[in-house]
């Protein structure tokens, strides 16, 4: 790698929740490698030992976090900031106090805004019965700004069909960038819900996922504005480079955004980049309420216990959506999208 100027102003290790800069208030990574279905779209395998409703410790390499016969999150609200779940393998099972739902997955994403207030689920069905379930996914928080804290709950989705792939080769080897979020080399994914802060562009927020094989190299561009701020994790492989500075695997690196910076890796590497300029304002956040002010966190505790954010209209508290593979969305207004296993 050539280039004097090193670009890394930070590090810091990838625990279970990863460190995020303003725009951006959360993100994990998840990986599960469940074992065959019982049937029932839970695990066949014994639960005894484990601290259901709170099985996060991962033995045997899987989790049934809060479910407990299906693993997933059942029913719990969110107001004043969006989830963005990226799902790499496996299936997710959403269902929400709106009366929608989906089946989303391989590659698929779901943008949530939360806005005012929503209750969802998040469960993970075990379909295959003949064989392992491995699930693997991101979930992202980001933020809203004031003006759009109270707006009408809304999710859009993002099939894997419909986001763009930009694909660099150096000497035979490929850096693939999945393009969820923020345009790039021309490349432009499916819009955002459109009171995120991601819907404006002046907001520049990018997220991508970097895939370099061996040996490869690829220039990241400069951001457009000097108070961009980009975060990159190495979550998986040997190590990548960004100009002259090594990030091992398991690390997370505060990039300065105003110049282009060479990407590679020698041993080949997966990164995650998040991107987006500061909405600058004050954070009071409690579990899942996220607003400005501490007295709007003890509003929304007491809007959710009068109101249940509308209700919950489902007979279980973590429902799943069938046997079949088939991926959906029906949304609130009863619009239905559809893709193929």
């Amino acid at each position: 790698m050539t280039g004097a100027v090193d670009p890394v102003l930070q590090e810091a290790p990838l625990g279970p929740q990863w460190p995020t800069v303003d725009p951006f208030l959360f993100c994990a990574h998840h990986v599960d490698h469940y074992p065959a279905g019982n049937g029932s779209f839970g695990p066949a395998a014994s639960l005894a030992g484990r601290d259901l409703g709170q099985d996060f410790v991962g033995v045997d390499g899987w989790r049934m976090y809060h479910g407990r016969t299906v693993p997933g999150f059942p029913q719990h609200p969110h107001r004043g900031f969006e989830t963005v779940t990226y799902v790499r393998t496996g299936l997710i099972d959403h269902s929400d106090s709106m009366g929608a739902a989906a089946r989303f997955g391989r590659g698929d994403v779901q943008w949530m805004t939360a806005g005012s207030g929503v209750v969802h689920s998040e469960m993970f069905p075990l379909l295959q019965t003949d064989g392992s379930n491995d699930a693997e996914f991101f979930q992202i928080w980001l933020n809203l700004p004031a003006a759009d804290k109270m707006v009408e709950p809304h999710f859009a989705m993002l099939w894997d069909d419909a986001i763009p792939r930009v694909v660099h080769t150096h000497q035979g080897a490929s850096t693939e960038i999945t393009v969820i979020a923020g345009t790039l080399e021309g490349a432009v994914p499916p819009p955002p819900p459109p009171s995120s802060w991601a819907e404006r562009a002046e907001a520049e927020v990018a997220i991508w996922h970097l895939r370099l094989e061996p040996g490869a190299v690829w220039t990241m561009p400069a951001a457009r504005f000097p108070d961009t701020v980009r975060t990159a994790y190495v979550f998986d492989g040997e190590a990548a480079t960004f100009g002259p500075h090594r990030v091992p695997a398991g690390t997370g690196a505060l990039l300065s955004a105003d110049a282009p910076v060479v990407v590679g890796s020698p041993l080949g590497a997966e990164v995650l980049v998040l991107q987006g300029r500061p909405i600058g304002e004050p954070v009071a956040r409690y579990g899942p309420f996220v607003m400005n002010e501490r007295q709007e966190i003890v509003d929304a505790v007491e809007d959710f216990q009068r109101t249940g954010f509308g209700g919950w209209p489902w007979s279980d508290d973590g429902p799943v959506h069938g046997a079949e593979e088939r991926r959906f969305a029906r949304h609130a207004d009863g619009r239905e999208e559809v893709r193929a296993v």
